[in-house]
């Protein structure tokens, strides 16, 4: 038996006819920039993420630079995030010149420790603390980060918080007065990626911004168009962070299904809960469900001293699998002017070394889930 990390193939074929109907209504508009599609797009994902405003932009990456520009985050400032994570999240602080201040994960989320952050900043020197401008929580996998501490330690700390929600659209958080929240409406800015892999995928590149300010939004559309209010009149100095309309298109069809097919994923987790708690806890550890909506865009297992030679096992089964992230970032070669060690983050190098993701698409069967489950069993019983 085959089974894909995912198999978008099945998905479209549900869809075709609805995703021809929109695009075609694009090609006989003839208008691919910006336009009616994107601004019904923003409309929708705004009310599903429960903010008062989004605004697509080009990739989930430019959604976070973006954010990071409209923020005023640039040379020598200083804005903390966690090295385990998708390189475009580090990557952005330092495209503007402006300095990634780590801060260790939580080993079973994955998502940035909360109770680290007081020590992170405690080792900077004056200077630098008068420099940190803003914090970027990382809602990994699906599962937002711990939002409550991270919010109250950022107010305290005058500090802007920018949501990665890459991979989290439609997860939700509980704070402890019992109010629920999306992910990227509980920091003053919130950034998805349409990749094609996404739970909610375009046909290309595409991502957004979600945000409860009318300041901030109104910025976020200048400085989208290279800063210009009006055409060719720049007070700012923006980029071209254009979504397209075509991807918006596919988008809005795509967006009437999210909600089934997370529903699909859990029931996916569910099942693999169920057949993987059978074998030795000792050998595999799963995902945990801390926070109140977990939509699952990974399903990863732990597996420890066994990881790379049961990720050779699977794929030889035809099981396809994936690490995320095998080199934490404080580890990649483009960083080491940070004088960061490995040792200074060992949960984050902990967890590069043991993860493994392994398939949870919607349109995974049962007897595929059974398949992986099985395959996992045997091997670990060889092992």
């Amino acid at each position: 038996m085959k089974v894909p990390l995912l198999d978008l193939k099945k998905q479209y074929e549900k869809i075709k006819d609805e995703i021809m109907e929109a695009t075609e209504e694009v090609y006989e508009s003839q208008y691919f920039i910006q336009g009616p599609k994107v601004e019904e797009l923003e409309k929708k994902i705004a009310d599903y993420c429960g903010c008062q405003y989004a605004v697509g932009v080009s990739s989930g990456t430019d959604a976070l630079l973006i954010s990071l520009m409209a923020a005023g985050v640039g040379e020598k400032d200083v804005v903390i995030t966690t090295p385990y994570t998708f390189f475009a999240t580090a990557g952005s602080i330092a495209r503007l010149g402006a300095i990634p201040l780590m801060v260790d994960i939580d080993e079973q989320t994955y998502n940035l420790d909360p109770s680290l952050m007081d020590k992170a900043i405690s080792s900077l020197d004056k200077g630098m603390r008068a420099r940190l401008k803003a914090i970027i929580p990382i809602h990994l996998y699906g599962q937002c980060a711990e939002m409550a501490p991270i919010m109250e330690f950022a107010a305290k700390n005058d500090l802007v918080v920018i949501e990665d929600a890459a991979q989290a659209i439609g997860a939700e958080y509980q704070f402890p007065n019992g109010e629920i929240k999306r992910a990227g409406s509980m920091g003053q800015y919130g950034c998805f990626s349409f990749f094609p892999s996404k739970n909610l995928g375009a046909f290309g590149d595409g991502g957004m911004v979600t945000t409860n300010d009318p300041d901030v939004y109104d910025r976020l559309k200048i400085l989208r168009a290279h800063g210009s209010k009006p055409k060719y009149y720049h007070k700012l100095i923006g980029g071209n962070f254009r979504l397209d309309a075509l991807q918006a298109a596919i988008l809005i069809v795509k967006l009437r299904y999210l909600d089934e097919w997370t529903e699909k994923r859990i029931r996916n987790a569910n099942l693999y809960r169920k057949l993987l708690k059978e074998i030795d806890p000792n050998d595999i550890s799963l995902p945990l469900e801390k926070e109140k909506r977990h939509i699952y865009n990974q399903f990863v297992i732990r597996v420890t001293n066994k990881r790379d030679a049961l990720k050779k096992y699977l794929s030889e089964k035809g099981i396809g699998c994936e690490i995320y992230y095998p080199v934490p970032l404080h580890m990649q070669d483009c960083f080491q002017y940070l004088n960061l060690k490995e040792e200074d983050f060992p949960v984050s190098v902990k967890a590069a070394s043991e993860t493994l993701a392994i398939p949870i698409y919607p349109d995974l069967e049962e007897s595929q889930v059974k398949y992986v489950a099985e395959n996992i069993g045997e091997f670990l019983s060889k092992a």
